[in-house]
């Protein structure tokens, strides 16, 4: 994880040795920079006020899920406050401060702050990754009041869950949107991940959930080759696949949808970015998603 550290000149000495202290790199702030570092950078740790800070990265930010953690410093080296991406690494990051400089953290993300962990801590202590990611907010509301639970399904199985649950799978960068003839075997469903994966360059074990239309659910080769490959596969309904519109033309226009395999792997990946447009196989079509 990249980190870099920046302070007004007047701060130089502490920066560098802020950076020295967590193996970060220092880099002297200059107007432009946190533009320069947003996209690039995974943290940002910076010593100057916070309204600097706030007017540099406001029009920047995007949603919590692709923005860097950015840490503010004060002046006084006495506090150490996560801006933006407390449940995503700023959070740790100021803890790490406090371990390797003596800074005092001040966390203000609701959960933490009252003793609670969130998702995104859970998924991340755990090694997992949310699935839905929309549903956080609703997930980590119930933390909150004492009412959500966490239950552990070691499957095979099917779960049937309203909006507000996170479903949190093994981790990994891709997300395979699938769409089949009805009656395709399973043998053949497994091939086709296996072309696509060799097509697009990725190991099926950096794979982290398969993703299909709602209407597939009694699909016996389609569950079965899920099963067989040891992942999970969540289905979507039309109001899920509908939200991004996929870059290719699809026979599912019939059926009121923009398409399944493209807007299924889109939906369910983080940063919403197809690395293999939809590939056509015999009787199955798959998407690929980071």
């Amino acid at each position: 994880m990249n980190t870099v550290v920046t302070a007004l000149p007047y701060f130089q000495e502490r920066a560098e040795r802020v950076a020295s202290a967590i193996n970060a790199e220092f880099i002297h702030y200059h107007s432009g920079l946190f533009s320069e570092l947003y996209r690039t950078t995974q943290r940002i740790v910076a010593i100057m006020a916070i309204g600097i800070v706030i007017r540099n990265i406001a029009p920047l930010i995007h949603d919590k899920w692709t923005d860097p953690a950015v840490v503010v410093i004060s002046p006084d080296m006495q506090y150490a406050i996560p801006v933006l991406g407390g449940h995503h690494g700023a959070n740790d990051l100021v803890y790490l401060l406090q371990e390797r400089c003596g800074l005092t953290p001040v966390i203000t993300t609701a959960t933490e702050a009252t003793g609670r962990e969130a998702v995104e801590v859970l998924a991340n202590r755990e090694h997992l990754r949310i699935v839905n990611t929309r549903s956080t907010r609703q997930a980590n509301a119930s933390v909150l009041t004492g009412s959500a639970k966490v239950y552990r399904l070691p499957g095979p199985g099917m779960v049937i869950a309203g909006s507000g649950v996170s479903f949190l799978v093994a981790d990994g960068p891709y997300s395979v949107g699938i769409g089949c003839r009805l009656g395709t075997s399973a043998d053949e469903i497994v091939h086709a991940i296996h072309s696509a994966c060799e097509t697009a360059g990725i190991s099926q074990e950096d794979i982290a959930i398969y993703a299909t239309g709602g209407i597939k659910t009694h699909e016996s080769g389609l569950l079965d080759a899920v099963r067989t490959l040891g992942r999970n596969i969540i289905f979507l309904n039309h109001s899920d696949l509908s939200e991004v519109a996929p870059p290719s033309q699809s026979a599912a226009s019939r059926f009121g949808l923009p398409g399944v395999a493209e807007p299924a792997a889109l939906a369910v990946s983080v940063h919403h970015h197809l690395i293999l447009e939809k590939q056509i196989y015999g009787n199955v079509t798959i998407a690929i998603a980071e």
